[in-house]
């Protein structure tokens, strides 16, 4: 059985946290993986550069299960394997979730910098699944009843008056809550992604 030593030493310096290596991660593969992706979405190029971004981000949270039994590139495959499917629904979400930072300039600011015409820059890419992922754990912060009429408001597409009668509520007391959550959310969300909005408009 081969042993695929540069990639262990790689994931061994990834799990340590070593930038260089989370640097080298994105360089060497976001372009092999790009390809590889592309002629199995049709050759959609935001769908691709979708899935690998995910893939990558998904493959970061699972290193500690690589063992080096096939190649780092062969194991990446897989996992963008499994998410291709998830791929344009992914992004499509993530746009969605975007509508709760449009009252923050400076958030917004952040978000149209991201999103702007794309780039093969890994930092790029790392920023936005950063930015998405921190409106997740905002969300999670939140009272149950903030992040559901949130999540159904601005996800699920759910009206007030629907949010309203699934919450026993007014119309008028739901569209209060719903305020009320959004503030809260914007207050979680700014101080959690300060960090990556001032590196990302600087």
């Amino acid at each position: 059985m081969p042993i695929y030593l540069e990639d262990r030493k790689l994931v061994k310096q990834l799990v340590a946290g070593k930038e260089q290596a989370f640097n080298q991660f994105f360089v060497e593969n976001f372009a092999r993986l790009y390809r590889f992706i592309l002629p199995r979405v049709s050759h959609d190029e935001e769908a691709a550069k979708e899935v690998v971004q995910a893939s990558l981000s998904r493959a970061l949270e699972k290193i500690h299960g690589f063992r080096g039994e096939s190649a780092l590139f062969t194991w990446l495959c897989v996992i963008a394997r499994n998410e291709m499917v998830d791929g344009v629904r992914r992004n499509a979400r993530y746009r969605k979730h975007i509508v709760l930072t449009e009252d923050y300039p400076e958030i917004q600011a952040a978000v149209e910098s991201i999103l702007a015409p794309p780039t093969d820059d890994p930092h790029k890419h790392y920023q936005k699944y950063e930015m998405s992922r921190l409106i997740h754990v905002a969300l999670d912060r939140l009272p149950p009843k903030y992040g559901d009429a949130l999540e159904w408001k601005y996800i699920q597409g759910y009206s007030v008056k629907e949010i309203a009668a699934r919450m026993e509520l007014s119309p008028e007391a739901a569209q209060s809550l719903l305020a009320r959550a959004k503030r809260a959310f914007q207050d979680i969300y700014s101080s959690l992604a300060r960090p990556v909005i001032e590196e990302a408009i600087s």
